[in-house]
Parts: C-alpha cells; structure tokens; sequence
C-alpha cells in the first residue's frame, strides 16, 4: 500500500471539498505546482490530481496548469474529475498522465470503456464514488441507479487497472476512514483499490495496514494533510 497525496484544482488553485459540494471549496494553496513539487520531494510515489471544474462541467479551466505540473515533476500522475470521452482521455495520455481515473462515462458507456481499457492497458481506473450505496456521477451531484455490486459485476473481468473508491459522506469530514466498507468492496473486487474519503489521523492508516490486503493499492491523503494531522513522511513510514 502507498500513500497518494491529493490535489483537487479548482480555478487553478489548490482546494478541498466538503462531500464534494462545489460551495464548500477552501483554498490551500495558491499554487498547486508549488504543491505538486513538495510532494515529490517529501518523496510519494505518486500523485492524486482532481479536475473539480471539468467535473462541474467546465473542462478547460485548469488543464493547461495540470499539464504544467505534468511536465515539472517526475512522480507518476493519476488523473480524475470529467474525463467523459475517450477523445479527452487519449490527449491526457498524449500529455504525459499516466492513470487516468473514469465514473460518469464509464457508468453510461461501459462497453466503450471497455474497448478502451483494451487500448490503454493498466492505465484506466474506475471511479467508485459511493454514496447511500449508489454509484454517484457528473461531479457526485447526479445518483445513477447502479450499486457497487453492479459495477463490479460489469468491470471486473475488464482491462481496467482497478477501483478508486470514495466514501462521499466522509469526503472531507475528517470522521475517519470506514472499515467496513473498505472491507466490503475488497471482497467483491477482483482488482486493485485506492481508497479514500475521511482518512483523519495516523490510526486510519494503520487500520488498512491490519487488514493486510494486496488488493489495497494506496489510500488517498487531502484534507487531513492540509488540515495538519498527517505528516505525509510519517504515514509513508506505517505503511513501510
């Protein structure tokens, strides 16, 4: 299991959300290269960037400074918020980024994702947004009517790398990682997962180390970083 630092751009700066809800944005930092570079040099092996404006609906606001960041560090990328055709997903390989993370156009178009898990091999990650156990979309703000069993049911047995699951009503709430339903989804997966959601304190990450899974891939670290009560060396350390 690694540790993946979050940058969640919005207006080409560094926020966090509550819950996902767009009004609820504070900025940490103005400058979300700057961030992108500490990461690197506290030495995380990779970094979880959100596109929070392509995923209201606004897509080309901070590409040009997630293409910057691309290009200014050496950490692999994974890549998430309105990827919704394969036409925007291909430039951002084009560019450099080398996981990119799918819900909404994998929910409605799940055979032509499908195709394109073929194409784009370890490269593809589904985005398991979940809230009151629906598959949430389009910025979390719409509910499909899939469960996490549905989506499993359909990409298991694909090319995709694996699942980033998101507790949505823990997202930025500092409540704590939930366990349960880690452990939950852990059983129905086949691949890979990155957690995230909630993580509030160093006890969260040692809760994941105790289950002792491969399957757990990383946990994703934003607010509780920028809130100050996770170092992110010392939670790279549990996880050593």
């Amino acid at each position: 299991m690694k540790i993946f630092p979050a940058i969640d751009l919005k207006d080409n700066k560094c926020v966090r959300l509550t819950k996902g809800a767009e009004q609820s944005a504070v900025v940490y930092n103005q400058n979300p290269l700057e961030q992108a570079k500490f990461f690197e040099k506290q030495g995380c092996e990779r970094l979880h960037i959100v596109d929070l404006d392509a995923a209201f609906g606004r897509p080309e606001v901070n590409k040009a400074t997630i293409i910057n960041i691309r290009n200014s560090i050496d950490v692999p990328i994974q890549l998430g918020g309105g990827i919704r055709s394969e036409v925007v997903l291909k430039n951002y390989i084009n560019e450099g980024i080398d996981f990119l993370i799918i819900g909404s156009f994998a929910v409605q178009n799940p055979e032509l994702v499908t195709g394109i898990s073929k194409k784009y091999l370890e490269r593809i990650y589904f985005a398991l947004d979940i809230l009151d156990k629906k598959i949430m979309i389009k910025g979390w703000e719409d509910q499909s009517n899939l469960t996490n069993v549905d989506i499993f049911q359909r990409f298991n047995n694909t090319n995709i790398k694996g699942y980033v699951l998101t507790d949505i009503s823990r997202d930025g709430m500092m409540k704590g990682l939930d366990i349960n339903l880690i452990k939950e989804n852990l059983n129905l997966s086949k691949k890979n997962l990155i957690v995230g959601g909630g993580l509030s304190s160093y006890k969260d990450i040692e809760n994941l180390c105790k289950l002792k899974s491969k399957k757990i891939e990383g946990v994703i670290i934003g607010k509780s970083f920028y809130e100050g009560s996770i170092n992110i060396k010392e939670a790279m350390d549990i996880v050593k």
